[in-house]
């Protein structure tokens, strides 16, 4: 089974920038959609941002439309997220998820995930 390995989270300032990696460990042609979810303390998983691999069309929620950007490298089997401006209410656990259907802002439609990234963004 594939596996996703997420990086690049860690402690910023507001206004701050971060880059996330999720490098997925064996890519096969069974995942169409990516996806970032985070889980903020006493809050559940959210999307945050998800791109369909093959066509690289990507999808943002409301929370990171403008700041966020979602890519991905189909030659390194990499995802990334370069998260820009962050605020304190971006303080969350970030995970990729891989999706065999397509890009869904439900956590319930992804078959795999990695171990999670934290990011906390300081005042």
């Amino acid at each position: 089974q594939v596996r996703l390995v997420e990086s690049g989270g860690g402690l910023v300032q507001a206004g701050g920038s971060l880059r996330l990696v999720c490098v997925v460990s064996e890519r096969t042609a069974n995942y169409y959609g990516m996806g970032w979810f985070r889980e903020g303390p006493g809050r559940g998983r959210n999307f945050v941002a998800g791109i369909e691999w093959n066509s690289g069309r990507p999808y943002y929620a409301d929370s990171a439309k403008g700041r966020f950007v979602i890519s991905r490298d189909k030659t390194k089997d990499s995802l990334y997220l370069e998260m820009n401006n962050l605020n304190v209410r971006d303080t969350a656990v970030y995970y990729c998820g891989a999706s065999k259907l397509f890009v869904q802002a439900s956590e319930f439609g992804y078959d795999v995930w990695g171990q999670g990234t934290q990011v906390t963004v300081s005042s």
